[in-house]
């Protein structure tokens, strides 16, 4: 790349220097060495040699003594000065220009040959070795070691602060490692990167860098990536003739395949058995993790003879310094063929001897299963929680020792008890046991198998496990599972529970069952692990709602009844008969009424986790019984109720999720009916509707066949605009259920005009179309769809029609995925007070009869032709187009409240004489608010319906297929109930 800015004058030297010497074999090597050696001086940035002699090119090529060669020679040495004194030149006048250049090179690119140029390379920190002056940086290219030279102390104390897997970009300057610190192992192992400034550094998300120790040690090279594990492996434990030989590899600080050039001058114990020996003095030393070679250089005969005992099955202890193999003797094809140990001592370890430490300890260490998190906190410079964190001691009070889901490396070597769910096996030697926390793998030893035939065992079967954890062979180990890097060697095996063969559901991802049948065996489809996580992640999300509630804001969790009296002017409620005659309770729809009385009785905040019923027809996001979170609040306002949910929202938020903005946005009802065509907007994407009743209204014949008429476009742009005709069909159903017109039309024509002269102007007239072509910019191949009708029924069109379009170019893959997108709150608020029925053409309450008006349109409620224009002090919660909440400030006032029940609703009071009697009494002003807690832990679980998000949810019927629930009932019950059934003649029919 440098090369090529040399000038054309000193190209043209170089290559008529090579034609010129094309014919001779010295020439040819010349002049390769001459390019070579050129190029590579301008990129170290180097002074070119003076002279062109033997140092720098090896020995001058003698003269031909034939005479017929010497005026060629003669020639061709003069183009060489020629081209060498321009190369001077360039060289000389460049040099300054060549040492600003910075090349961006990948952590795997760097070479010998680069040495001294300045480059920019970033990567992820993988290593910091014992010195603080060094890190290594890794990306997908390689690894490449990053150097703070003495006079650069800002970056040594940079270093000391960049913890593990911190992403960093440095400049710097390539130069060579010293001899004995060059690593023929990889290709970046000769080179070092100089580091000179910092272009970026990204720290880790999760990093314990206060807690780390970067101390300052003499200077260390190394390219090991991690600290590899020193658990005992299964082939140890099956060479293992004893509990006292597993305790020597249970208990050891190295491995054969874990020491490096860094370990060079330690002191190691090792154990392990014999690969191979060469003359007695050079042994083949194995463990589980890998080789090395050790040498018996002594002239102790106890030790040579020791040497002579040893066997292929023994197992030996090995004492000893780590040194540097001799140049000469170096393999590259192992991890450690780079060192050796030179033996101290060497014993053959009996199977019957008890266990003593090698190292001289009192007792073997034994590794920490559970981690003190409070004093982890306090040892870093994070903020310490009030209230100490304990880790959830999940097996207490059971027979196991751990789940299925929580064993890893820390556990080699402990016996463990297991229970779960016999998930599969194979080879009749190893199964996995499953329970709701994860799964685990289990080895059946040799001489167990005769014992235990793990085949004859159904699938599903409740297992009780007890073995020790061992640490899986390297290529064996499953990254995908939490406990993928272990597995249990079995010493015994219950059958807790048997279950019979061919069950009706098999708990495989692959395979899933149908809907229907996974709720008809719930009991088994709540083993899926997706189930097992959406129920777990609902209770913590609950526990952190009622933490924070409770403890940080005070609340007070109050359970009201759910035999009630019906509640007018609501959603349809389930009726309860009783023993009395004539006399009905009613399930509440919720505790609308309870928690306003709460209030006048002082207790200011209120909140429960309330079960509610409605007898409505189910969807995938309704349920006839369902869950919210109900709060109510006195001497409040809207603001205050929206900022307290947004908190409780952020608190609760799981972390995997990501984190949450506050303020949410907010938006008046009659922005969003008028931008997006519903009162609960998805703003993942935009696709505005475009308001066109302007337009359209040119169309007198229109105008005057609809009072109040209204319009609007969306506009597709080609290649969206290529709409299926699945699509146009699913479109025209949406017509038919609306009362608005739906014209959907794809500009084919090359000529707008034509398209404008064509069968739509029989629909809207060619002034209306040359209009809507004019202000909607519409363009051959583009797609239009427009409604037209009574403005709100057009709006909630519209808003549908926009849902569907988006939904196809999604499948088609043309536009981002909402599922992708970020979550995105919106307030609605404004909403109308009241609103006319369509049917009986009688006013009803938007949302419920206890709603206050807004303060600016309580002059409308006196007049009966305004009061469909006062606005309520209402406000709705909505996530990704789906409304999760609502509230409303209340009416406190009891003259206003009997003037809207008897005045406006029309209500009969005396299922209400309560409530008036309570706001007589002294009501506070107050206002509450309810979150849907089945469809908002569906969106963060991302689930396709609050099904997958309740334990025991019902059908789109509303039935329960577990227990076909609703059922009849007998005679006696009848007749205690006071109860008799009238048939229905559509359904017997």
């Amino acid at each position: 790349m440098i090369l090529s800015s040399i000038s054309n004058n000193a190209k043209s030297a170089i290559l008529g220097f090579r034609k010129i010497f094309a014919r001779s074999r010295i020439g040819n090597e010349l002049s390769t060495r001459y390019i070579r050696t050129t190029t590579m001086s301008f990129r170290r940035n180097q002074r070119p040699r003076d002279d062109f002699n033997h140092q720098s090119f090896g020995p001058l090529p003698q003269r031909p003594r034939n005479n017929a060669y010497t005026d060629s020679w003669n020639n061709s040495f003069s183009l060489i000065n020629e081209s060498l004194n321009e190369m001077r030149n360039f060289n000389m006048n460049t040099s300054q220009q060549v040492a600003a250049t910075v090349f961006t090179v990948n952590c795997g690119e760097i070479r010998e040959k680069d040495d001294g140029i300045r480059v920019k390379i970033s990567g992820k920190v993988v290593k910091r070795p014992r010195s603080g002056r060094f890190l290594e940086v890794k990306d997908l290219t390689g690894c490449t070691q990053l150097v703070a030279m003495d006079d650069r102390p800002e970056v040594q104390q940079k270093f000391q602060s960049i913890p593990n897997d911190a992403y960093i970009s440095v400049i710097g300057t390539v130069q060579i490692r010293p001899l004995r610190f060059i690593n023929k192992s990889i290709g970046t192992g000769a080179v070092e990167i100089a580091v000179e400034e910092f272009d970026k550094i990204i720290m880790p998300i999760l990093s314990d860098m206060a807690s780390s120790s970067f101390d300052q040690q003499t200077r260390a090279y190394s390219t090991s990536s991690a600290t590899k594990s020193k658990g005992i492996t299964s082939i140890e434990y099956k060479k293992s003739a004893s509990e006292n030989i597993v305790q020597y590899f249970v208990n050891r600080k190295f491995t054969c395949g874990g020491l490096s050039r860094d370990d060079i001058g330690t002191f190691v114990t090792l154990v392990g058995w014999l690969d191979s020996k060469k003359h007695g003095k050079f042994l083949q030393l194995k463990d589980g993790y890998g080789i090395i070679q050790v040498i018996i250089d002594s002239d102790d005969l106890e030790m040579k003879q020791e040497v002579a005992n040893v066997q292929n099955d023994s197992i030996i202890l090995v004492q000893g310094r780590v040194i540097a193999r001799p140049p000469a003797m170096v393999r590259h094809n192992t991890d450690t063929g780079e060192i050796e140990i030179l033996v101290t001592e060497l014993k053959i370890l009996n199977p019957n001897d008890p266990y003593k430490n090698p190292d001289g300890d009192e007792a073997p260490k034994e590794m920490e299963v559970e981690i003190n998190e409070t004093n982890a906190q306090s040892q870093s410079n994070q903020p310490v929680s009030p209230r100490p964190v304990e880790k959830p001691k999940i097996n207490l009070y059971t027979y196991r020792t751990h789940n299925c889901g929580e064993l890893n490396e820390s556990n080699i070597g402990q016996e463990v008890t297991l229970t779960g769910w016999l998930e599969f096996h194979r080879m009749k030697k190893f199964f996995t046991l499953r329970d709701g926390y994860g799964c685990t793998q289990v080895i059946i030893p040799d001489e167990l198998c005769s014992n235990y035939n793990i085949e004859d065992i159904p699938y599903e079967s409740v297992l009780k496990v007890t073995g020790l954890v061992l640490a899986r062979p390297f290529g064996m180990r499953n990254e995908s599972m939490m406990t993928g890097n272990i597995e249990v060697t079995m010493k015994s095996l219950t059958v807790l529970n048997e279950a019979k063969k061919n069950l009706p559901l098999e708990i495989r991802n692959f395979n899933r069952a149908k809907e229907n049948l996974r709720m008809e065996y719930r009991y088994l489809d709540l083993r899926f692990p997706d189930m097992q996580k959406n129920l777990r992640t609902r209770s913590k999300v609950l526990m952190k709602m009622r933490e924070y509630l409770i403890n940080h804001c005070g609340f007070v969790e109050v359970e009201t009844p759910t035999l009630f009296r019906r509640t007018p002017a609501g959603a349809q409620e389930f009726v309860v008969p009783t023993r009395k005659a004539g006399k009905f309770y009613s399930l509440v729809q919720s505790p609308q009424q309870f928690k306003q009385l709460l209030m006048v009785g002082a207790i200011d905040r209120y909140f429960q986790i309330a079960r509610c019923y409605r007898d409505e027809s189910t969807r995938p996001d309704r349920q006839p019984e369902f869950t919210q979170l109900d709060i109510e609040l006195s001497f409040t306002d809207q603001s205050q109720i929206m900022s307290m949910i947004e908190a409780v929202l952020v608190n609760c938020w799981p972390e995997s999720n990501g984190t949450l903005s506050v303020p949410f946005r907010k938006m008046t009802y009659d922005e969003a009916m008028e931008r997006y065509g519903t009162d609960k907007p998805d703003l993942r994407f935009d696709m505005q509707l475009q308001n066109v009743t302007n337009l359209v209204s040119l169309n007198e014949d229109i105008t005057q066949s609809t009072p109040n008429m209204g319009s609007y476009a969306i506009v597709l742009k080609h290649p969206q605009s290529n709409i299926k005709n699945s699509l146009k069909k699913e479109l025209k159903d949406i017509e038919k259920e609306s009362n608005s017109h739906l014209i959907v039309s794809k500009i084919a024509a090359n000529d707008i005009n034509e398209w404008i002269d064509g069968p739509l102007k029989n629909v809207f007239s060619t002034v209306v179309l040359k209009a809507l072509a004019a202000n909607l910019h519409l363009e051959p191949n583009d797609l239009l769809v427009i409604g037209y009708g009574k403005k709100a029924d057009c709006q909630t069109l519209m808003g549908r029609v926009r849902l569907s379009l988006y939904d196809d170019l999604e499948e088609r893959g043309l536009v981002a995925e909402r599922a992708k997108e970020e979550n995105q709150f919106l307030w609605v608020v404004d909403f109308p007070l009241f609103a006319k029925n369509e049917e009986t053409n009688e006013i009803e309450s938007v949302h419920h009869p206890f709603t206050a008006p807004h303060p600016e349109d309580r002059n409308l409620l006196g007049n009966p032709e305004s009061r469909l224009l006062a606005r309520s002090l209402a406000y709705d919660l909505v996530l990704n187009g789906q409304e999760v909440g609502g509230g409303s400030v209340r009416i406190h006032e009891p003259k206003l409240q009997k003037y809207v029940f008897d005045e406006i609703l029309k209500l009969d009071r005396n299922h209400l004489n309560h409530m008036l009697e309570a706001l007589q009494s002294g009501a506070p002003p107050h206002a509450g608010i309810a979150l849907g807690i089945d469809r908002l832990i569906s969106i963060i679980c991302n689930t396709n319906s609050i099904r997958d998000v309740i334990a025991f949810p019902k059908s789109n019927e509303g039935k329960d297929p577990m227990s076909k629930a609703p059922c009849e009932i007998s005679e006696e019950e009848k007749k205690m109930y006071h109860i008799k059934i009238i048939e229905d003649k559509e359904s017997s029919s």
